[in-house]
């Protein structure tokens, strides 16, 4: 079965990663149409859970296969990848200076970027879209480099980082609407809110899958690009948040399980 799906087309199957992960985003956001609460302590494990997945994928998913094909190819091993990892942190870094958005957890007046007049609801989608943007590109990137016969990357590895991105997703979305809910939002509108930031990752799993198409000795710069960019996410964002309310052991230990799920998933596949 998964020696099927390698022959189908990189883009369209990244783009359908991309759908699942965004779909992930949205179960998470579903649960306020049932739920108005989630526990503070929940929600903080929830992130530090999806911190850890995160750094296991850029290094086992993302680093290790930029070096792999960088040996191949010839040439300074490490440059690649060193070059790649901090374009793609840089790039967030751009990002996150030139679009206002908030983070979870922050009132309105520590919102970060260009000073604006959006409502409190846009900004914090904007900022978990910034989480989302590296996220589809290193699914799409994935896929990408399966096609061009990466050794040490198949269609076992795409699926179990684009699993393990799609399980982090799960508490981004949840981190939009449930905040929304308690400030008064009705039901569908947090849920449509919370859903909204995944939209992004289908995108730009396609657009990640088609450059390294188009560009395979761009391969091993795009991989590293991506685990530049997430691990900015994780490091400015995520773990910040998830030991902002007094959760820090908690949040923690969920880390160290996330991490964990991660590398076992990559490795063992």
């Amino acid at each position: 079965m998964l020696e099927g799906l390698g022959e189908l087309n990189p883009a369209l199957l990244a783009l359908l990663a991309g759908l699942f992960t965004w779909s992930l985003t949205a179960l998470g956001a579903a649960s306020v149409l049932v739920k108005k609460e989630i526990s503070k302590a929940s929600l903080d494990g929830m992130l530090g859970f999806a911190g850890g997945v995160m750094i296991a994928a850029s290094f086992w998913s993302l680093l290790a296969p930029s070096i792999a094909l960088s040996e191949e190819m010839g040439g300074l091993t490490w440059l690649p990848a060193s070059v790649g990892f901090m374009l793609g942190g840089t790039s967030l870094f751009g990002l996150d200076r030139l679009l206002p958005h908030l983070h979870i957890g922050y009132p309105q007046e520590s919102a970060e970027g260009p000073k604006s007049s959006f409502q409190r609801a846009t900004l914090l989608v904007m900022a978990i879209t910034m989480h989302n943007i590296p996220e589809g590109l290193a699914v799409g990137v994935a896929f990408g480099a399966v096609a061009a016969g990466i050794p040490g990357l198949g269609i076992p590895q795409a699926l179990a980082l684009t699993v393990g991105i799609g399980l982090q997703n799960l508490p981004e979305g949840l981190a939009v609407s449930v905040p929304l809910r308690r400030e008064g939002f009705t039901p569908l509108r947090s849920f449509f809110f919370g859903q909204l930031s995944g939209m992004v990752e289908p995108l730009a799993a396609v657009i990640g899958a088609a450059a390294v198409l188009i560009a395979r000795p761009l391969l091993p710069y795009a991989l590293a690009f991506a685990a530049g960019a997430m691990i900015f996410v994780v490091v400015e964002e995520v773990i910040p948040e998830s030991q902002f309310s007094g959760n820090a052991d908690l949040a923690t230990m969920s880390l160290l399980a996330g991490f964990t799920l991660m590398m076992v998933l990559d490795v063992s596949l």
